[in-house]
């Protein structure tokens, strides 16, 4: 709470001259109020075609029409700040400046040609999502899955203890404690060995957790430490947080999956019952995307770039066993700067292409109206499509809002679990056990839309394998919702109604 308290009053400040100035300004053009009225009402309809003819999702849409067309000029300047996606050109001008990288090395045709050969429909996917992306499509020959976050951070410890060259770790929240503690001890040490160690981490999304004194305290320590578009003032990038999670080792290892740097995520402490997350680590040339994700983040985003060596793929020993291939693997990162919401579009396109089954772990149940609909289509076609979500939440009032989409849902022949013991902050999915992700994306608008996130789309890899015996496991603790366990009525819909109209902003 301090933390919180002592980013306020730093804060107040810039927001106070905002609004003077905003004041200042309206003062000025009060006597001018019938032709600004008039103008007012040319502008908000030039806006609602502007947003009408918008390639955007349509629920965001119906937001920004209710507000624009209720409060003319509050709602215009609004979207102006927050809602039109030119306001993030801060952070893709630092993006677009940066250095450019060493170029990956990228995997032969074959690769690719491999899964075309068998399955032309998932290639089309890859080569989409390549496409968009920049991120290639990659041999997975070593990827482990787990149920846990619990299980995750050991294995995370013993690989900090293997570095010789660097470690990035990138996560969204960062929180002093026995999972923070124990990592920061290691990291100190290989940094004093000389290896380089670089921790970025999201200024919102850990304002109340961390700040600039702990950052200072890493420097001291020899760890470089940079914080994601700190919030000073408010500004139209405040939406674009880095809700990624990464830790890479030395261009050989990468952790990543729904587990942030905090005890709650690995059951040290009990915030709303079991925490279930799940994670996994892969080693292996697939590493270089993620090398490639926290690299191009930290060049752009702070004046200390990455050594351009760190990023070349050494090459081989002659002699060296070649590794055993275990399918494929594309990771990736989503970005608000780019047209297309890949991972949205990803889930869509793994429903329609589902045939038998797709289950889906998400924290949070806010789709927009084309994946709703993608989840209705799966379902009234026969596929066997489940969602796992929170059986204790962690905000209520989102909570209300996942829930108001089950109605509809459930009446698709979707069928909705929720874990009992607890909160389930896992994000991914399994489909006909060929594909699935793993990663930090949920199905809501915020995270679909609005975050920096990182997945990973795993193809034919036994990962799969694991991730559906543990989603059957944990849908044993769950309790099934029904439409006869689902309250309905007048009130309920009024209720619904409105939550699902101010979903995008949650």
């Amino acid at each position: 709470m301090n933390k919180i308290l002592r980013r306020i009053f730093t804060v107040i400040p810039a927001v106070l001259l905002q609004v003077l100035w905003l004041y200042i300004l309206f003062g000025w053009l009060a006597p001018w109020a019938p032709l600004i009225g008039f103008l007012l009402s040319v502008l908000s309809f030039l806006f609602v075609l502007y947003l009408l003819t918008k390639r955007e999702e349509s629920t965001y849409k119906v937001l920004w029409l209710l507000v624009i067309l209720t409060f003319p000029l509050p709602g215009a300047l609004l979207y102006l700040i927050f809602g039109n996606k030119r306001t993030t050109k801060p952070l893709r001008k630092k993006l677009e400046r940066m250095d450019p990288l060493p170029p990956m090395s990228c995997p032969p045709e074959t690769v690719s040609a491999a899964v075309a050969a068998e399955n032309k429909r998932m290639s089309q996917t890859f080569q989409w999502i390549q496409n968009k992306t920049g991120f290639p499509l990659r041999k997975n020959t070593g990827a482990q899955y787990y149920p846990l976050g619990d299980l995750l951070f050991p294995q995370m410890l013993q690989e900090l203890e293997k570095a010789q060259k660097f470690i990035f770790v990138e996560y969204f929240i960062i929180q002093n404690g026995h999972m923070w503690d124990s990592m920061v001890e290691i990291l100190a040490r290989k940094a004093a060995q000389g290896v380089d160690v670089r921790v970025l981490y999201d200024d919102l999304g850990s304002i109340s957790t961390y700040s600039e004194r702990e950052a200072r305290v890493l420097r001291q320590k020899g760890i470089r430490c940079a914080a994601f578009n700190p919030l000073i003032f408010v500004k139209g990038t405040l939406n674009c947080r880095d809700h990624r999670k990464m830790l890479i080792i030395d261009g050989k290892t990468a952790f990543s999956g729904g587990v942030n740097l905090a005890d709650e995520y690995i059951n040290q402490v009990e915030k709303f019952g079991h925490w279930k997350d799940i994670g996994f680590r892969i080693t292996g040339e697939a590493v270089q995307n993620y090398t490639r994700m926290f690299a191009e983040f930290w060049n752009a985003f702070t004046r200390d770039p990455i050594p351009a060596h760190f990023l070349e793929s050494g090459e081989p020993s002659a002699d060296a066993q070649p590794p055993a291939e275990d399918g494929y693997v594309l990771s990736y990162y989503d970005s608000p700067l780019r047209a297309d919401a890949v991972s949205n579009e990803l889930y869509i396109d793994l429903l329609s292409q589902a045939k038998d089954y797709a289950w889906f772990y998400t924290p949070y149940l806010m789709p927009g109206d084309a994946l709703l609909d993608a989840f209705v289509r799966a379902a009234g076609r026969g596929v066997d499509v489940r969602i796992i979500l929170p059986g204790v939440p962690d905000k209520k009032l989102v909570y209300c809002m996942s829930r108001s989409f089950y109605p509809v849902l459930l009446e698709a022949g979707v069928k909705i679990y929720e874990y009992t013991p607890g909160f389930v902050h896992a994000k991914g999915c399994v489909t006909d056990d060929i594909a699935g992700t793993v990663g930090t994306v949920n199905l809501d608008y915020r995270s679909l839309f609005l975050h920096f996130e990182n997945n990973s789309l795993f193809y034919k890899a036994s990962l799969l394998r694991d991730l559906k015996e543990d989603f059957l496991a944990t849908q044993e603790k769950c309790r099934e919702r029904t439409r006869e366990n689902v309250k309905t009525g007048f009130w309920k819909w009024i209720l619904d109604g409105v939550l699902r109209i101010f979903a995008p902003l949650c």
